[in-house]
């Protein structure tokens, strides 16, 4: 956890650099920008705490370890699937849910029972009939 909570700590303080910079270079006057990258760099700031103190709590992992070697770190990371069409299904049904929103609500009113029913049907993908797990 020690990389990953260093690197929102750099992004932290990039974003916190970079909004107060665009405010002098903006003369403060165009608060969006400022307050994207102020919130950007809050969110990094958070995620970097909540990081820091599960790194505290837990053992150190091989990947925080200078010495450790790629078999340390080998194992079973769990069951993907090889096959599935279902993402396929679940990008195209978020992709019409995304366009609706810029459309026209009618084209979100399709797209919702086709993300739910895709969503379903990736989660569930093993668990029907005679091959059920």
């Amino acid at each position: 956890m020690k990389v990953e909570y260093k690197l929102f700590t750099i992004l932290f303080s990039f974003s916190a650099i970079m909004g107060v910079i665009y405010g002098i270079f903006t003369h403060w006057h165009e608060p969006v920008g400022v307050v994207g990258l102020f919130l950007t760099g809050g969110l990094c700031l958070m995620i970097a705490f909540f990081l820091w103190v599960t790194g505290r709590k837990i053992d150190l992992r091989p990947d925080d370890n200078p010495d450790a070697l790629i078999s340390d770190v080998e194992g079973d990371f769990g069951f993907f699937s090889p096959h599935s069409w279902w993402p396929l299904f679940l990008g195209l049904s978020g992709a019409i849910v995304f366009l609706g929103l810029a459309v026209g609500w009618w084209m979100v009113i399709i797209g919702l029972p086709l993300l739910a029913l895709s969503a379903i049907g990736w989660v569930f993908e093993y668990f029907r009939g005679d091959e059920a797990i």
